[in-house]
């Protein structure tokens, strides 16, 4: 099994897209609904904003990590890939270089929970989700780069 992380190139916005919806559709029924149309133009903003970085096994892409400076906006891997070390590899790959990083997960979503914590995040504010599209209770993380001892 052959895998790459690297940066992902404007023309597989659509695949990333398509990878989104899959993976949102597999976990949660809360997600707003959102037509492909409008996941394109979504994922198309990415880009604009920071660095998408893609896991890619034998050629097919298989996660994605949106970043922006001090974000994580965007991180999903496709169900059947998840536990292979992909997330592990795209999360390290955007934490390189970088003093702090933040993001944002779903208080119900335990299992992204526990995988942040194990990557070093630590839990900073909880919120009811008056904020966010889907006004679904949510939680701030944040991870910092250790001190040099």
């Amino acid at each position: 099994m052959s895998v790459l992380i690297r940066r992902a190139l404007v023309p597989e916005v659509p695949t990333i897209a398509r990878l989104y919806r899959r993976t949102a559709e597999h976990a949660w029924d809360f997600l707003y609904p959102h037509t492909p149309r409008e996941d394109l133009a979504h994922f198309g903003q990415a880009f604009r904003k920071g660095p998408v970085w893609i896991a890619e096994r034998d050629g097919t892409i298989v996660g994605f990590c949106a970043t922006r400076r001090g974000w994580i906006d965007h991180f999903y891997v496709a169900p059947e890939e998840q536990g292979r070390g992909f997330g592990q590899r795209l999360i390290a790959r955007a934490l390189k270089g970088r003093r702090r990083v933040r993001l944002w997960t779903f208080q119900r979503n335990a299992r992204s929970r526990r995988f942040y914590a194990l990557q070093g995040f630590r839990e900073v504010l909880s919120t009811d989700g008056h904020a966010n599209e889907e006004k679904e209770p949510d939680v701030l993380l944040e991870w910092l780069r250790p001190a040099p001892s």
